[in-house]
């Protein structure tokens, strides 16, 4: 398949994923806006490509004037009452993820695992609310069973869980801007001049 065409391949599963109102979507306004009313912080977590699209997410997060962290950053404050971790566990559990959750939540803090696996004893364990991303992960990749199953992420590993952050994250901006009152200009003037 020509590069073109692997790109409309990619993009056409990631629109799949979006094909009705994600679940997720409502359940990380609302646990968002809630934080802000409230004067919390925002903590994000996840592992790997994962993590990266909550570093991602953080990013926008500070251009709507939240005080967003990511944990493990030497800068993050320590979690207390009131304060939002969002954390993510695609496959339904990491154990380093559950960890980081069981100290949110020791701490007073409310969290909300972002997961394609809703199901699983983890996200109810260790999460105030699940947000459900329903999209394949690279633990699905070894269930698709031929290359040309149209079930299987095109995506390498077989995911398109990250993919799909990205645009989630991007939608839930655009409506938390809407909900917080943040003009385009007003984020755009918290965005890094140094560059």
């Amino acid at each position: 398949m020509s590069g073109g065409g692997d790109a409309a391949a990619i993009c056409a599963q990631i629109a799949a994923v979006f094909s009705g109102d994600p679940a997720a979507r409502p359940v990380l306004v609302a646990e968002l806006a809630a934080a802000a009313a409230r004067g919390g912080r925002v903590f994000v977590h996840g592992v790997g490509r994962e993590g990266l699209m909550m570093r991602a997410l953080c990013m926008r997060l500070a251009h709507l004037g939240l005080p967003a962290h990511c944990v493990g950053d030497v800068t993050a404050p320590p979690a207390s009452p009131g304060d939002l971790l969002l954390a993510s566990a695609g496959p339904g559990a990491f154990s380093t993820v559950d960890a980081i959750c069981g100290v949110a939540r020791g701490a007073g803090a409310r969290v909300v695992l972002l997961t394609a696996k809703p199901e699983g004893d983890f996200p109810r364990r260790q999460a105030d609310v699940v947000a459900h991303l329903s999209a394949q992960t690279m633990a699905d990749d070894e269930e698709a069973t031929t290359e040309s199953s149209p079930a299987k992420a095109k995506l390498p590993m077989g995911s398109l869980y990250e993919g799909a952050m990205f645009v989630l994250f991007e939608m839930v901006v655009l409506e938390l801007a809407r909900v917080l009152g943040q003009s385009p200009a007003q984020m755009r003037a918290r965005h890094t001049n140094l560059e």
